[in-house]
């Protein structure tokens, strides 16, 4: 599988999207790391949604926030960045 970095991936986004369409499968690295993988639509993986919620509640099951801390503060932190 052939792969580019985030920069040429940028500038070369449309020539490798058509690339993509054409069924290649294309992996994109920052510096050296791969970051990403362009795949057809049709290879993508597919993920039963009552599966997927089911797992983050099970995630989140017995996790707390530390004390004094509550879910609007870490949305307001969010979008500071």
């Amino acid at each position: 599988m052939p792969s580019v970095g985030a920069f040429e991936a940028k500038t070369h986004l449309g020539e490798l999207l058509e690339r993509v369409a054409q069924g290649e499968r294309i992996t994109i690295t920052k510096r050296g790391t791969p970051i990403a993988t362009l795949v057809p639509p049709d290879t993508a993986p597919r993920y039963d949604r009552g599966e997927v919620i089911a797992a983050l509640k099970q995630f989140g099951a017995g996790r707390k926030l530390p004390e004094g801390v509550t879910v609007r503060d870490l949305i307001e932190e969010g979008r500071r960045f």
